[in-house]
C-alpha cells in the first residue's frame, strides 16, 4: 500500500476534517436524486446529474474553544486534530508537528491563549427535513456545529447520534422549507469498475466534484474491527471526509472516511469509503436511539490459517484447508459460553455464510441484542451447528461530546507485563499521527528486556483490548490486568494497534511467589 502521509497542523487556523451526510430518504418526500435516462449520452459529461445532486451536498463545520489547559485533557476538533479524511493509523511522527503545536502552547514562555478552532468537512442531506448524516471524526467533542447548504444558507445542527466505531455521525438542522435530499444505493450491487461520483468540500472548496471507478471492494486497512471499505480512485482529499460517493444512478453507495496519500495527505487516488449498505442500520439506530447496539458472541478470536487448519485437520468441502475464525478466549455466562463453545473451537459460518476472522466481527454486529444466529462450528474434531442468542455489547454506545468524562490517570506502568499505557490526548494524537476516533490507550514506554519487548510490542503501539474487554483509559486497562491476574491467568491476551494493523498478542504474567 502506499505510504501513509503524516496529517500536519496548522496554530489559530481552521482545520480541515471532512464529514458526509446519508440516510434514506423517509415518508412521501422525493429524492432529488435521479439516474440518467437510458437515451441520455455523455456529451456533457455528468453536468446534468451532478446539477441534480449538488443542492443535497452540503459543508459541516464543527467549532470548539480553547482554553489553556485544555490540550493536555481534550482529543476534540483543535490544531492537533486530524485534518480529514482521515488516514489509517500511522505511528510516523511529524517534527513540524510537534513543533507548532508546542510553540503555540508555550509561545514567550506562557500558555495560548483562549482560541476557537474548526473543523470542515462534507455530507449530504438524506430528507427533506434537515436529516444529515457526517463522519464522526467531524463533529467530534465539538462546542458547535453548523451546516452550509449549497446556495450559502447556514444553519445550526444539533448531533442527533454518533458511533465512532464505523465513524458515522447524524445531525438535524431546521429549515423554513423542504431541503433537497438523496438516497442510500445498494453498495452490494456496484462491480468493480463502476463509474463513481464523489462531491464535497476538500480545503474547502464547496461543491467540488470528481469522478473515477471503484478500484477495490471489501476491503480491510486495520482502521478497526469493522472494515468494510469501497476503494475508489475519484480524488479525494482533505474535506471530503464524509462526503457522498455517488453512482450513475444519482444514488450514494459509500460514504468518503478515509485516504492514503502522499507526503502532504493529498490525493494519489487511493480513497475509502463506508459502503451505505454497511451504514444504512447505523444511521437508522443513531436516528432513533442516539447510540448504535451490536450483538455480542462474548469471544475472543483470530483468523484461522492455512497452517492452524493443516494442524487441526479442518478441512472444507473441496479438502482445502478451511477457512474461519479460532476462539482465543469465551467470556465467561457470555452468549458463546451458554451454548458450550471453548478455547480453540473454530466458527466456520454465521447464519450460512462464510466467515473469516476479518468477517466475522462485522456479521455479527449487524445483528442486534437477543437476536439468535445459526453457527456452524468445528469443536473438538466434529463439525457441528449451534443457535446462539447473541448478547449485549459491553460498549453499546458512545456518549455525545458534553457526556466525556476526564480519566483519573493519565498514566499507568504495570510492571509485570512491562509497559507504560497513558491516555491519548492532543499531544500523543499529533506525536504519532494518530486518528481523532482512535480509541484505546496508548504505549508509552516499554521496559528494556521486558517480555512484551521480547514479543515484538514497541513505544507508540495502541492497546484496543484486554481480552474481549475495550480500554479506553490507564485506569481501565490496569483493572482489566489485574482482573485476568487475579484469575490466575498464565497470559493476559492484548488486541495490539501498531504500524502492521491489529494483532492479538498473548504475555505472559510475572508469577507471584
Amino acid at each position: 500500500m502506499a505510504k501513509v502521509s503524516p496529517r500536519f497542523s496548522v496554530s489559530c487556523m481552521a482545520l480541515l476534517a471532512a464529514g458526509c451526510l446519508l440516510s434514506p430518504a423517509l415518508g412521501q418526500d422525493q429524492p432529488v436524486s435521479a439516474s440518467l435516462p437510458p437515451s441520455t449520452t455523455l456529451d456533457n459529461g455528468f453536468a446534468d446529474l451532478v446539477d441534480k445532486l449538488l443542492p443535497a451536498v452540503v459543508n459541516i463545520s464543527a467549532s470548539r474553544v480553547i482554553r489553556p489547559g485544555d490540550d493536555e485533557k481534550s482529543d476534540g476538533p483543535d490544531a492537533s486534530s486530524p485534518d480529514g479524511p482521515q488516514t489509517p493509523p500511522s505511528r510516523k511522527n511529524s517534527p513540524l508537528d510537534k513543533f507548532l503545536h508546542d510553540y503555540m502552547k508555550h509561545k514567550d514562555g506562557n500558555e495560548a491563549p483562549k482560541r476557537e478552532v474548526q473543523a470542515l468537512g462534507s455530507g449530504f442531506i438524506i430528507e427533506s427535513s434537515g436529516v444529515v448524516v457526517t463522519n464522526n471524526h467531524v463533529i467530534d467533542n465539538a462546542d458547535q456545529v453548523s451546516v452550509t447548504l449549497h446556495d450559502g444558507t447556514e444553519l445550526p445542527a444539533k448531533i442527533v447520534g454518533r458511533d465512532s466505531k464505523v465513524d458515522l455521525a447524524v445531525l438535524q438542522v431546521q429549515s423554513p422549507h423542504p431541503l433537497p435530499h438523496v438516497t442510500l444505493g445498494r453498495s452490494d450491487q456496484a462491480r468493480i469498475g463502476d463509474v463513481v461520483l464523489a462531491i464535497g468540500n476538500p480545503f474547502g472548496l464547496s461543491g467540488t466534484v470528481t469522478a473515477g471507478i471503484i478500484s477495490s471492494r471489501k476491503r480491510n486497512v486495520a482502521h478497526g474491527l469493522y472494515d468494510d471499505f469501497i476503494q475508489t480512485d475519484a480524488a479525494i482529499n482533505r474535506g471530503n471526509s464524509g462526503g457522498p460517493l455517488f453512482n450513475l444512478k444519482g444514488e450514494v453507495i459509500g460514504i468518503n472516511t478515509l485516504i492514503y496519500g502522499g507526503a502532504g495527505g493529498d490525493s494519489i487516488g487511493i480513497g475509502f469509503a463506508i459502503p451505505s449498505d454497511d451504514a444504512r442500520g447505523i444511521i437508522e439506530q443513531l436516528r432513533r436511539k442516539g447510540f448504535v447496539q451490536r450483538g455480542w458472541l462474548g469471544v475472543s478470536f483470530q483468523d484461522l490459517t492455512r497452517s492452524m487448519a493443516d494442524d487441526l485437520d479442518i478441512y472444507d468441502q473441496n479438502g482445502l484447508p478451511a477457512k474461519g475464525a479460532i476462539l482465543s478466549e469465551v467470556k465467561e455466562k457470555g452468549p458463546a459460553a451458554k451454548v458450550g463453545l471453548s478455547v480453540g473451537d473454530v466458527i466456520l459460518s454465521v447464519d450460512k455464510q462464510d466467515i473469516t476472522g476479518t468477517t466475522l466481527p462485522r456479521l455479527i454486529a449487524e445483528h442486534q441484542p437477543g437476536e439468535t444466529v445459526s453457527m456452524e462450528i468445528w469443536h473438538r474434531g466434529e463439525h457441528k451447528t449451534v443457535s446462539l442468542a447473541l448478547g449485549k455489547s459491553p460498549e453499546e454506545h458512545d456518549p455525545l461530546p458534553s457526556d466525556v468524562h476526564l480519566p483519573e490517570h493519565t498514566h499507568q506502568s504495570v510492571a509485570s507485563l512491562g509497559i507504560k499505557v497513558s491516555v491519548i490526548d492532543s499531544d500523543m494524537r499529533t506525536q504519532y499521527a494518530l486518528s481523532d476516533s482512535q480509541r484505546g490507550v496508548i504505549i508509552s514506554e516499554v521496559t528494556k528486556g521486558s517480555i512484551a519487548e521480547q514479543r515484538g510490542i514497541t513505544e507508540g503501539s495502541i492497546i484496543t483490548q484486554v481480552g474481549q474487554t475495550e480500554v479506553n483509559t490507564p485506569d481501565a486497562f490496569a483493572r482489566e490486568v489485574q482482573r485476568v491476574e487475579n484469575l490466575k491467568k498464565k497470559d493476559v491476551l492484548l488486541l495490539v494497534q501498531d504500524r502492521n494493523g491489529m494483532m492479538w498478542v498473548p504475555l505472559p504474567l510475572a508469577r507471584k511467589e
